[in-house]
């Protein structure tokens, strides 16, 4: 059976490494839209946060204290 021309070591060498840089952009490009993803994520969990501090009617810093104490006392009952 006839088969095509062999490539020559030095293209095999070419073609790998076409294929590694281009899937090196593909992998950064993935980790960017991975880390908006994320961003985004975060940012939803944060408006969920305000909204019900905002329904509560407590100010930041009163919401920061009650979480704190809440914290203190978890760590209490786990020792």
């Amino acid at each position: 059976m006839a088969r095509g021309q062999r490539k020559s070591i030095e293209e095999k060498i070419a073609a790998k490494e076409e294929l590694i840089e281009a899937l090196t952009t593909r992998l950064e490009s993935e980790k960017r839209e991975l880390e908006e993803l994320c961003q985004e994520k975060k940012r939803k969990e944060l408006e969920v946060v305000s909204d019900i501090i905002a329904e509560s009617g407590l100010e930041p810093e009163e919401v920061a204290a009650v979480l704190q104490q809440y914290l203190e006392n978890r760590e209490e009952a786990a020792s």
